[in-house]
């Protein structure tokens, strides 16, 4: 996949299938309209065009910004995308000024301008524009202005429930990560560096590794232990992770921890990732040190089980 991290550096493609979006999470329903692009380019002899925009407009515009998290990275995303066959995605740079562009204008100057689309795939709750005006309607006029297509991907459901990004951070919120990945379809994940601890869990006979995430924006999922896999210098391992405060010592810090099953390396300064597969207990304080080790071990037994 080529990116291009400014839409006037696009260079001209056959026949260019576009969608535009924001794709936090590249869930099941953004993977329908890319599974769709990629089919209609393969029909047409085109090739598959994603418009995304970096930072994310509700970061640049404020909106929410004190409790703004986001499921994936910018790096995770592209990955997804990637991952998904896309041949080209253009990051457009989003500011204040770009926000203040009617959606006439966006889909003019902007998306016809220089990618001129045959034809273009859009969610069921798409908007686009200066506050979100533009809608599918307008699209579609657009379209026969500007000589395009325009499809909508109706919305995908998982359990008779549809799909949304939005639903996909409300279930991550409550720790519900088992149905939040049937939503994505793969694993959440933590990325981070392995910083030092206080070692309390090597003293215990499970020792942890601490991880630090750099990107404020990530959105982390709620307190509590959790069944999960862990990926190291491309092997996955099996673990339990813990998110929260480690009541039993007083620690007082949100944390992110994980004790890598059948593991005994030095991993302090490396990157790790955490997949989260279910949600085993709530995090709670144990009376003593003793009592917080017996419940590991059943921990770590549940977790086998799930894994």
């Amino acid at each position: 996949m080529k990116i291009y991290n400014c839409i006037k550096d696009f260079k001209p493609v056959e026949n260019p299938i576009v969608t535009i979006g924001t794709f936090d999470g590249v869930h099941l329903g953004h993977r329908a309209i890319f599974r769709r692009m990629v089919e209609e380019a393969a029909q047409v002899d085109g090739e598959t065009v994603v418009i995304t925009f970096y930072p994310h407009p509700r970061i640049v515009l404020g909106l929410d910004s004190s409790n703004l998290k986001f499921i994936n990275t910018q790096e995770k995303k592209v990955n997804l995308i990637e991952e998904a066959g896309i041949d080209y995605l253009v990051v457009i740079p989003f500011t204040k000024e770009f926000a203040s562009l009617t959606s006439e204008e966006f889909i003019s100057d902007f998306v016809v301008e220089k990618t001129h689309p045959i034809k273009i795939y859009t969610g069921y709750n798409h908007h686009f524009g200066k506050n979100r005006q533009g809608s599918f309607d307008e699209l579609v006029s657009l379209g026969k202005q500007h000589d395009f297509d325009v499809e909508q991907i109706e919305a995908q459901e998982a359990n008779d429930v549809a799909i949304s990004s939005t639903k996909i951070r409300k279930l991550l919120e409550t720790g519900a990560v088992k149905a939040a990945n049937s939503f994505l379809g793969y694993e959440y994940s933590i990325t981070g560096n392995v910083v030092k601890g206080k070692a309390i869990g090597r003293d215990i006979g499970f020792p942890t590794a601490n991880i630090e995430v750099a990107d404020e924006f990530k959105l982390i999922a709620a307190v509590g232990v959790y069944a999960c896999r862990v990926l190291y210098m491309g092997r996955i391992y099996k673990g339990m992770s813990n998110i929260g405060y480690r009541p039993t010592i007083n620690h007082g810090e949100l944390t992110i921890e994980v004790n890598i099953f059948d593991f005994d390396q030095q991993l302090y300064g490396e990157e790790i990732t955490i997949y989260f597969v279910d949600r085993m207990r709530d995090e709670r304080k144990f009376k003593n040190l003793e009592a917080l080790t017996a419940q590991l071990v059943k921990d770590k037994e549940h977790a086998l089980k799930l894994l």
